[in-house]
């Protein structure tokens, strides 16, 4: 059972520190019923998530399923300093009612991943505010100006001369001091916070807590492009809180071998079953568009159940199998004669007018299923659908 459970905790990782601790971990959780805490740190900076975030979700729910506790610890206080992690310049101050608002939204989007009954929800707030300015100094003293300065965006920015704040450089040593609060076991994050997740094991030493986290890393989740991460700035994120239909068309999306890539980081089947999937696509006896549906119903049956994901899949079939107009389509009343590109813009399907225009020269822009070629159309008072791409449309009624 603990080769299993360390085969299920090692899918998909890109690198563990120290995984001889938590073997003893499992060790002791199969054999003396000892179960072990397993932390994760998420800033509220936006108010929803998207499927890169619930990589480390699914990893959490793992360590559930094999004895640990997780702390899921919501940031409120060191979203306010914002890590600076892979950033080039200091990041800007929330402000707290925008902190507490996205805490919330966070708190009611994980629980379709992770089970409530072990998980305990932490804000660290609630232990830094209290430790004050000598507490905070204290903090201060147990790392030097030149380690912090090996760090890569850090050592970055001071050669090309870009400004880093105090509070910059104070963001890892709070997020250690999480794990010197909470005790942690283990701590999990991406690739991109190896610094602030070994500052947890260095704190915790430093502090004489008498244990050493372990560290897991996971890869960053590529967007719908295959290429850069997946984020919302990009625009090519799948959003947990998005509609089924769109979360099911996004996953749809992806390449084939992205495909691969979101079934082992993304789903809940086991990695015999992915094997035996990606076995068949190989001899031909699978069709990657039936593999890669399979992975869309499963996903958006995980946010919003399987009658949705069912509903999801047929509206797929009819609008993109048979070329139809989706049942349920968004109505804009406009002012007319207004400017095609300007009426994508006012309908939400096109974010610029300058968008739109390049969208209808790639031939991307349907009125009433037919394409668009005059950049210059003006539509006059009628009821019209519009279409950029295969997913986005909407009733345009012109007065």
């Amino acid at each position: 059972m603990i080769e299993e459970a360390l085969a299920e905790i090692r899918r998909g990782t890109a690198e563990i520190i120290d995984g001889e601790r938590i073997e003893k971990l499992l060790k002791a959780y199969y054999e003396e019923g000892k179960s072990y805490t397993v932390k994760a740190g998420f800033d509220p900076t936006a108010p929803d998530l998207h499927l890169g975030h619930t990589v480390l979700l699914q990893k959490l729910a793992t360590f559930q399923k094999y004895g640990g506790t997780v702390q899921f610890l919501i940031g409120d206080f060191t979203a306010q300093i914002g890590d600076p992690t892979g950033k080039s310049e200091t990041r800007k101050k929330l402000l707290p009612e925008a902190i507490q608002e996205n805490a919330k939204s966070y708190k009611a989007q994980v629980f379709k991943i992770l089970d409530p009954e072990k998980t305990e929800v932490v804000f660290n707030a609630d232990w830094i505010n209290p430790i004050g300015a000598a507490g905070l100094l204290e903090l201060t003293t147990t790392f030097n100006v030149a380690r912090m300065l090996e760090r890569d965006d850090f050592e970055k920015r001071y050669k090309s001369g870009t400004s880093i704040s105090i509070s910059e450089f104070i963001y890892p040593l709070l997020q250690g001091y999480d794990s010197v609060h909470l005790q942690s076991d283990i701590e999990i994050g991406g690739t991109d916070q190896k610094f602030n997740l070994l500052m947890g094991r260095h704190l915790q030493r430093a502090y004489e807590t008498g244990k050493e986290q372990a560290v897991l890393m996971m890869p960053i989740l590529e967007g719908l492009d295959g290429v850069q991460k997946m984020s919302k700035s990009l625009g090519n994120y799948i959003g947990v809180t998005d509609a089924p239909n769109d979360m099911y068309g996004k996953v749809l999306s992806i390449s084939d071998d992205l495909m691969w890539r979101y079934y082992e980081l993304l789903s809940a089947r086991s990695l015999v079953e992915i094997d035996v999937l990606r076995e068949g696509v190989a001899e031909g006896t699978q069709h990657p568009k039936k593999v890669k549906e399979a992975l869309a119903f499963e996903i958006v049956e995980r946010f919003h159940g399987s009658a949705a994901a069912k509903a999801a899949a047929e509206e797929f079939s009819k609008v993109f199998a048979k070329s139809e107009i989706p049942s349920d389509i968004d109505e804009f009343e406009l002012e007319g004669p207004i400017w095609i590109a300007k009426a994508l813009v006012d309908c939400g399907i096109s974010p610029s007018t300058s968008q739109s225009r390049r969208d209808i020269k790639q031939g991307a822009v349907k009125m009433d299923q037919q394409k668009i070629s005059d950049e210059q159309l003006q539509l006059e008072a009628g009821e019209y659908i519009l279409q950029v791409g295969k997913r986005k449309f909407a009733r345009a009624k012109v007065r």
